[in-house]
């Protein structure tokens, strides 16, 4: 299946100085896949004229006169922009022109504007960000990042079940493994909420292993966790902190004197695996699940790496048509011991009996 990529060119930090480079690097090594690069024709058409464009038609620009800034209103971008960049991006995905947009752009503007141009799938009630943390045993989909800081329990199992098809889209798990956040593995710990979220998953055919803590998420215990926006926003932001404060002070330690800096030599090997391994920039690219289309945020201070990251996601997102299958089984979601309304009008034995 051919994909085509809207490439929101402006977003971000850095904007074409680091979105039109990854593209390149996309587009050479992902030769199935094009791209529309989106955003102010009169700065994108010298970058690829001296690129040479050796992509032909699967590269292609669309114009976009307005772009919206990181620290940008939401309610400006929404309303006040509607021919930006990130808007445009998220137009073609609507009309079919293009299989998933991305962007580096300021989230909660691409949220809203994901969100009114596209609309949530039958059976969700919000969107959601979910994006993957390094564990023990590989990686770990935590979601949601931010987009939702008060949540329901119906909307942690609609989490539940969008974590869940991600993981086996991408990750060709068959039953990924679903833990919820808690402060605590026993039944009885955290809110009400959290407990009534843990019996609406224990209801479902999901591989539901009960409550995590927060130190499971890098132990790998489960392949997704759950969680509301607010604790899983803190929760990334102290992880990025950790990795930072890692990265630091390893770099002082070996550059502490003459013996230390020799013994990095030495250690440089296995230096080079573990900052490899840990990378924060090969996990970039949150996926706004739940949106009947595929929309996928870079972080916005990500580089040329970063960024193709982030693209390789959204194409990965898109050759697996995400957002159908998510409806598909949403569709199928009725419980009446739960309330959570399904699409369908009748009760799914497989989800809550």
């Amino acid at each position: 299946m051919a994909i085509t990529l809207a490439v929101d060119c402006m977003g971000g930090d850095h904007g074409p100085s680091v979105t039109l480079p990854a593209v390149f690097e996309f587009l050479r090594h992902d030769t199935d896949c094009a791209a529309i690069l989106v955003g102010r024709e009169e700065v994108l058409r010298p970058q690829v004229e001296r690129e040479g464009n050796p992509f032909g038609d699967r590269l292609s620009i669309r114009h976009a006169s307005e772009m919206v800034g990181m620290d940008e209103a939401v309610a400006s971008a929404l309303r006040g922009k509607k021919d930006s960049s990130m808007r445009v991006a998220v137009d073609l995905v609507k009309d079919g022109t293009a299989s998933a947009a991305v962007s580096a752009g300021n989230t909660g503007a691409l949220m809203a504007v994901s969100r009114f141009v596209l609309k949530t799938l039958p059976g969700i009630d919000r969107p959601a960000i979910c994006s993957v943390l390094p564990s023990q045993r590989g990686s770990t989909y935590v979601l949601d990042l931010g987009a939702n800081v008060d949540c329901t329990p119906e909307h942690l199992l609609q989490f539940g079940i969008m974590g869940s098809l991600l993981v086996s889209a991408l990750e060709r798990k068959e039953r990924p493994t679903v833990g919820l956040l808690n402060i605590g593995e026993e039944e009885i710990k955290g809110n009400e909420v959290v407990k009534r979220a843990a019996e609406l998953l224990r209801a479902t055919d999901l591989n539901f292993i009960g409550n995590v803590e927060g130190n499971d998420i890098f132990k790998g215990t489960a392949d997704v966790v759950v969680c509301d926006g607010f604790v899983g926003n803190v929760t990334l932001k102290a992880a990025e902190g950790l990795a930072h404060m890692i990265g630091g002070a390893l770099k002082e330690e070996f550059s502490r004197n003459i013996f230390t800096k020799l013994a990095a030599l030495v250690a440089m090997p296995a230096l080079k695996s573990f900052k490899q391994r840990f990378d924060p920039r090969r996990y970039n690219g949150a996926s706004l699940l739940g949106l009947r289309g595929v929309v996928v945020k870079s972080h916005g201070s990500a580089d040329q790496l970063a960024f193709r990251f982030a693209l390789e996601k959204a194409a990965e997102e898109g050759r697996q048509r995400l957002p159908e299958t998510i409806a598909a089984r949403m569709a199928a979601v009725t419980c009446p011991r739960s309330g959570i309304p399904g699409t369908q009008g009748e009760a799914a034995p497989t989800l809550c009996d």
